[in-house]
């Protein structure tokens, strides 16, 4: 139904898409939807910018996705990985190529927003989403969602993309179920120019004392920003390799500016992207790297995914044109992320059970080391390298037959 023909529809504006949530996957599911001329509102409810638990590494994947003329406020090039076990058996590699990018996010997420507004999305911020109804008095007609917000104000959109997060409500309405939760604990350390001109163009990778754990450094001009994420349910284990960690580097003297901590949450293989005129992406999606819980490239690959369906599911005419197009989401993300995923999900089940193997294998055999600055750079991505290499196959069908409970988890050998 043309809004054209009715005044009533005038008063109560009907956005072709509204997107909620304005982190990496909202901002650039906004501007694709924005780039293809379609009336589009970002609804985010803190005020930007904002702060986010992230290392903030930028991966190829993560820079191939990124709009047009988009600069990125980088804030260190890497070009080194120092890797250790919990500490022990240290081993840097070393890159010519820029492996990859350290961004601050308030910042990065800023800049993305700023071009889905140039693209012509509007953003509102203070904006909290209370509920979605597709069915019911709030909703004029059936090709019509209605978020309503807190403070009663009503929003009315052909299509919906949620983007907010892992605990968000459009998740909840859509019914995302989630697979595998991980706590990461990170914090943002300012350091003398001495210390951080020791780390500039250097991260550094330490495997874990508990099974599928690890810690990172990432410099950021004069601020360190040192995390650890492990399973949830290790709560006070996590907090203590933090500050074990922390203490290792030499680093516990420094008063962290930021302390915070954050939920990863990874979607079970059958939970829906979908329902009705509303699809999620990103953290909303549970669409993560299983095994390094990378999530920066996923959100910003589905939420262009996202964007560009909702485009679609706006012009759908009915129940059964709007049903072809959200399972057409699905594939495309189910196709490239979704395989992607699987072989993260494998991955991480034998890191768990054998992290010695894999410090061994990255630090020590070139072709490991090659495959990690392949995916990083971008030049391929996990999925593509299991499917096309037959060495990387052979590796990951080993180490899937390997028995649970190898007993090497945390040894460092």
């Amino acid at each position: 139904m043309s809004s054209d023909n009715s005044s009533a529809d005038d008063v109560r504006q009907v956005w072709d898409v509204v997107v909620v949530g304005a982190g990496p996957a909202g901002a650039s599911a906004a501007y694709a939807a924005a780039v293809a001329g379609r009336r589009v509102l970002l609804l985010e409810k803190a005020e930007l910018p904002r702060y986010k638990t992230c290392g903030g590494g930028i991966i190829g994947p993560s820079r191939d996705a990124l709009p047009p003329g988009f600069e990125l406020p980088l804030k260190d090039r890497v070009h080194a990985v120092t890797f250790s076990s919990n500490g022990r058996f240290t081993r840097t590699r070393r890159s010519r190529q820029m492996l990859f990018g350290l961004i601050n996010r308030p910042e990065f997420d800023m800049r993305l927003v700023e071009h889905a507004q140039k693209a012509g999305a509007e953003l509102r911020t203070g904006a909290a989403v209370q509920r979605v109804e597709q069915h019911g008095s709030a909703v004029p007609d059936r090709r019509t969602v209605a978020l309503v917000l807190q403070g009663g104000e009503t929003v009315l959109a052909r299509a919906v993309v949620g983007a907010d997060g892992s605990a968000g409500r459009i998740g909840a309405h859509v019914g995302v179920k989630l697979d595998q939760v991980d706590l990461g604990l990170e914090a943002e350390i300012p350091v003398p120019e001495t210390v951080a001109e020791d780390w500039k163009g250097r991260v550094l990778i330490d495997w874990g004392p508990m099974p599928g754990s690890y810690g990172w450094v990432f410099p950021k001009d004069d601020t360190l920003t040192v995390g650890v994420i492990s399973r949830r349910g290790e709560g006070a284990a996590t907090k203590r390799y933090l500050e074990d960690f922390i203490a290792r580097l030499g680093l516990a003297g420094f008063e962290p500016a930021i302390s915070s901590g954050h939920l990863t949450r990874c979607r079970a293989d059958d939970s829906p992207l979908s329902r009705g005129r509303v699809l999620v992406c990103g953290d909303a999606a549970g669409l993560l790297e299983p095994w390094t819980r990378e999530g920066i490239s996923f959100a910003l690959r589905s939420g262009r995914l996202a964007g560009e369906w909702a485009v679609r599911i706006a012009e759908a005419h009915d129940a059964v044109d709007t049903r072809r197009q959200a399972l057409n989401y699905a594939f495309a993300v189910k196709a490239g992320l979704g395989v992607e995923m699987s072989v993260g999900k494998r991955m991480l089940a034998a890191f768990e059970q054998r992290p010695g193997v894999f410090h061994a294998v990255l630090t020590g055999f070139r072709p490991a080391w090659k495959a990690f600055k392949d995916i990083t750079q971008g030049s391929t991505t996990l999925g593509e390298l299991v499917r096309t290499h037959p060495l990387a196959h052979r590796a990951l069908m080993a180490l899937d037959r390997r028995p649970a409970g190898g007993g090497e988890a945390g040894s460092g050998q």
